[in-house]
């Protein structure tokens, strides 16, 4: 059994799409839970509307306090059980293929791999809010490197977006029974497992219609708007630096008795960069590839670090 997880907050203007989307898939071994974060708008009567219909394929709930998008993505999954586990916006467009080829993809890699946690994530078309395209490939416009998906990589950037993904239980059990603070992003965290303790598949397909609106928690941009944006807001940018940084740490306060001694050492050098002295921040990063995907974005690190 396939659980998506929804994460809605004020989203009626686009769930409509989104859910129909999910119920066109090929696949229809699946069952939809939407967490929904308190939403003031007709969230709740869309919702509403669809689990009359479908009692037995889409459950709601509503949160009693408003958890924000980490913890609303991560407590739907350990709230829910299930084989595989998808993560899913409310404001995309999923294609028919989706749910088939990621699963496929992954009972592929667990035929090889028994037992081991096994993340997924794929590429997407980047679309206006009328779902125009602007760009065929999001990996492709954000120039992200899909196949540096080792710790020291993924400590300093995420590539998994959140929507593309589908991980399986051996993963999933792997979460603590709280989410901890201190996250940068739910997807972020998945991926840092997979790459500690099994697995990362990256499916060169577009997997969904990603949509850009004013509403985006996160969103896709250029590799321009993100140096642009990077260099107007150094300051900023820094704070990120070391919040990432901070996200290492409790990563390594969950997990440091299933890390190797390597990786707990990895994982240390990391969270301890904003201690360390302006060479030694520098040397840390080169010597042990703390990077992120291409040269421009790495000077950047280089320049506010």
């Amino acid at each position: 059994m396939i659980a998506i997880i929804m994460a809605v907050y004020n989203g009626e203007t686009y769930l409509n799409e989104q859910i129909d989307s999910l119920l066109s898939n090929t696949e229809k071994d699946f069952v939809l839970h939407i967490f929904d974060d308190g939403s003031t708008d007709r969230s709740a009567a869309v919702i509403q509307s669809y689990t009359d219909k479908y009692p037995s394929k889409i459950f709601y709930h509503r949160n009693v306090t408003n958890q924000g998008v980490i913890h609303n993505f991560l407590n739907g999954c350990l709230q829910v059980d299930a084989d595989y586990y998808m993560f899913c916006d409310q404001d995309d467009v999923w294609l028919p293929e989706k749910i088939a080829h990621s699963v496929e993809a992954v009972k592929r890699a667990e035929a090889q791999s028994p037992n081991v946690p096994i993340a997924l994530f794929g590429d997407a078309r980047v679309v206006d809010d009328s779902l125009q395209q602007l760009h065929p490939s999001f990996q492709q416009m954000s120039g992200y490197h899909t196949d540096a998906l080792d710790v020291a990589h993924l400590l300093m950037e995420n590539k998994l977006i959140g929507c593309t993904m589908l991980f399986n239980r051996a993963l999933r059990d792997k979460l603590t029974d709280t989410v901890p603070d201190g996250l940068r992003m739910h997807d972020w965290w998945i991926a840092l497992i997979a790459s500690a303790f099994g697995r990362i598949i990256y499916l060169d397909e577009p997997l969904l219609l990603y949509r850009q609106h004013t509403g985006n928690v996160v969103g896709g941009s250029s590799r321009s708007h993100y140096i642009t944006n990077r260099v107007k807001h150094l300051t900023a940018q820094r704070q990120v630096l070391y919040d990432t940084c901070k996200q290492a740490e409790v990563f390594l306060t969950i997990y440091n008795d299933q890390l190797t001694e390597t990786q707990k050492r990895l994982v240390s050098l990391f969270a301890g960069l904003p201690s360390a002295n302006w060479f030694t921040r520098r040397y840390l990063i080169l010597r042990y590839h703390f990077l992120k995907s291409g040269l421009l974005r790495n000077l950047g690190v280089m320049l506010i670090i």
